[in-house]
């Protein structure tokens, strides 16, 4: 039987008319596993009671967690206390930050400017042992697009995966919570097309160089089959 999954949605895609929104870009990775049930947020949209699905996602946003209002810190509680009753939480990107903010941490625009494209993460010693990354190289390809970061990393979350550019990849916080500052759920037409279609302080070079050097990998689908049969 297929898992139910609370997609909370702090936004909705800029790429959406031609590729699809959020659900659609995690339904095409692991639909195989789960059925994905979006809340919009970002519309007024309140999630309706944890207990009734078997894990919870927050997907990416434009929007910045340093500009998130009351409505946003009431969703990073509303994960936190999920992953505290024992259902498998997990942020990616902006769910990511806004996790390690409501955890104790600090969210910041990166002074190394907006990491994106096809990128290679490391995994920490953690990392290697966790489940969320079972199975998985130490080094891992995959795809990224952000301008904010997380530091510090909360004292009470355990640091799983790194880069130069962006020190906090990956954090645990207990048995139930994980977060991914990169993007499990997009593919190398969903990165290409923010690479080339989004308003982005990018030279035309420099646009080019990243888009042709993006590509598919296994591993985000790897960490979500992960993430959904693991915890």
């Amino acid at each position: 039987m297929k898992q139910r999954v609370l997609l909370l949605k702090p936004a909705r895609t800029s790429s959406r008319e031609a590729l699809g929104d959020y659900e659609a870009w995690f339904q095409a990775r692991v639909g195989h596993l789960a059925d994905f049930h979006p809340v919009e947020l970002h519309a007024g949209e309140a999630p309706p009671s944890a207990n009734r699905f078997d894990a919870i996602i927050m997907s990416g946003s434009p929007r910045s967690v340093m500009d998130a209002d009351d409505s946003m810190a009431r969703a990073g509680d509303f994960m936190v206390e999920a992953a505290d009753a024992g259902i498998p939480v997990l942020g990616v990107c902006f769910g990511h930050q806004l996790l390690a903010w409501r955890l104790g941490g600090v969210v910041l625009r990166n002074p190394r400017g907006r990491e994106l494209g096809t990128i290679s993460v490391t995994l920490t010693e953690a990392g290697r042992g966790d489940p969320l990354f079972h199975g998985l190289p130490p080094v891992i390809s995959v795809q990224s697009t952000h301008e904010d970061h997380v530091e510090p990393l909360p004292g009470s979350a355990v640091l799983l995966a790194t880069t130069a550019h962006t020190p906090v990849q990956a954090f645990a916080h207990g048995p139930r919570l994980r977060a991914v500052q990169f993007h499990p759920e997009m593919d190398r037409a969903s990165t290409r097309w923010v690479v080339r279609d989004e308003k982005l302080a990018l030279s035309e070079a420099e646009r080019r160089r990243i888009h042709d050097a993006v590509h598919d990998t296994p591993w985000g689908a790897r960490l979500l089959e992960n993430f959904l049969s693991r915890f």
